[in-house]
Parts: C-alpha cells; structure tokens; sequence
C-alpha cells in the first residue's frame, strides 16, 4: 500500500473487538442502553450546531447487513434538519454523463450538520463493480482517487467516519428471507438483492480490495459486527460519540412553558370531515 495505508478493518489506535461470547441484549436491557446513547446524541447534535462542525458518516455493507436499522436507531431521537439521511436512487441518465462523485458531492454536510450516506460513492467499489455496471477500468481510476478526495474533504474540516457492517452468509440468508415471508419487510428485497445474492465471494474480493486502496490514516474504514442488531446499533453509536465528543455546551436558559389564555375565542361549528375512530 501506498504512504498514508495501513491495514484494513480498524484503525492502529483502537484495537479490534473480540467476538461475542454468546452475550444477548434482551429488549429492556437494549432499550434501557440506547436511551441513555440517544440523550448523548442530543448533546453531540446541540455541539455540531454550536461550534458549526461538519460531520459525514458513510454506511456500507452487503444486503441485509442491517445497515438501516443502524441509520434509524442513530437518527430516531434527533432533528431531521442536523442529521440528514441521503440514500440516493439509481443515477439518471444525466447524472451518469458526470463527474461520478460529482451528484454525492452536493450532499455534503455544511456548518451544523450531520449527513449520513446509507450507500455513498462507494457503490462503485462494491454493486456497480460486482454487478458489471462499470468497467475494471472505472473501478481502478475510483479506487486511486477516492482517497485524494476524501483527502481534501478532511482538510476541508469534514468530520469524516466511513463504516462497514460485516454480516455472515448463514445471517444475511436469514434476513433476506425474512424478508420474503414479512409483508412489512418485501420492499426491501429489491430484484438487486436476488441478483447479487448468489455473488458472495464476488463481494468478498471486491471489499477486501476497497480496503486496500481506501482505508487510509484520514478516513479509515471502522468495521462492526452486525451478526447481532442490537449490538452492531449501540456499538456504532457508541463509537459515532467517542470519535465526535461533545464538549462543554453553552449554558441554556431553563425551558418553560409560558402562560397560556384560551377562551378569548369560541370556534366555528365547521362541517368538517373526521377520520372514523375504527381504534
């Protein structure tokens, strides 16, 4: 590898978790830790708009990772309008005549915000190679550059933490075919899904390469078990608020409710149309 690579998966100063040892959350336990991270998460969202940080979490990983889930655990608690999620669809017909990390580009975060990619441009090293939607040659040219461009983004002052969810074959089998037996879960098994899903050693080779060439002393690649959704969740966000601490906010005044008249005003008898009360 070249100056600034080192070995993929964790970076040098955090050494790699062990496995699991058959430990289990259950659900009072998960929710009871992940309330506790989401008042934290509150706390970094007042320090991102307080100090104007721009911070850039990228979310990668096969289907049925649980890459999702991980993204509404970390942003159900806090406003849409600092944490934006951008999951791009297929590029358009103008989209694919330029630049190929020009539409991502856009998404980028500005002062006060927390932009988080479920997929990002990192597509073309995983479904676009895997899948044949670009050529070796494209592959080759993104993997050179991406890190100069992530690069220039750090130097910029981007917050910028790049993860992969690591699932097992035997796991991703269970998911993906829950989802065909759940009618709340169908939309997620997309045609891609079924075609990629017989293309895991594909995959394999394809990431371990992305590594290779991507995983960099500015954005390293952080990888997290997702065997497990409840701890792949707590331990992701965990590890979002150690590398992003919010340190000291400034002193609010103490919220309360001001004194509220009614009764000034007596409301029409509109005939109106209610949704039937059938609950």
């Amino acid at each position: 590898m070249g100056k600034g690579k080192k070995k993929h998966k964790l970076a040098k100063s955090e050494p790699e978790a062990a496995p699991l040892e058959g430990k289990v959350l259950g659900r009072k336990e998960y929710e009871q830790a992940l309330e506790l991270l989401h008042i934290e998460l509150v706390k970094l969202q007042q320090w991102v708009v307080q100090e104007g940080l721009k911070v850039c979490i990228l979310f990668e990983g096969r289907d049925g990772a649980g890459k999702g889930g991980t993204i509404k655990a970390l942003t159900e608690r806090v406003s849409p309008r600092v944490f934006r999620v951008i999951a791009l669809p297929a590029p358009t017909e103008r989209e694919k005549s330029q630049m190929y990390i020009q539409r991502y580009m856009a998404h980028l975060p500005a002062a006060g915000e927390v932009v988080i990619f479920d997929r990002s441009w990192y597509n073309r090293a995983g479904v676009e190679r895997v899948m044949g939607f670009c050529s070796a040659k494209d592959v080759r040219y993104f993997l050179q550059m991406a890190p100069q461009v992530e690069s220039a983004m750090v130097k910029s002052g981007v917050i910028l933490l790049k993860y992969w969810l690591e699932v097992s074959p035997e796991e991703q089998e269970r998911r993906l075919t829950a989802r065909i037996d759940d009618g709340r879960k169908i939309w997620k098994l997309s045609p891609m899904d079924l075609k990629s899903f017989d293309r895991w050693d594909d995959y394999t080779e394809a990431r371990d390469e992305m590594f290779e060439a991507t995983d960099t002393e500015w954005a390293p690649w952080y990888v997290a078990r997702s065997e497990n959704k409840k701890h792949v969740r707590l331990n992701v966000i965990s590890h979002i608020l150690a590398r992003v601490p919010p340190g000291k906010l400034e002193k609010q005044a103490k919220i309360e409710l001001p004194e509220r008249k009614i009764g000034h005003y007596t409301p029409k008898d509109l005939p109106l149309k209610y949704v039937p009360e059938r609950f």
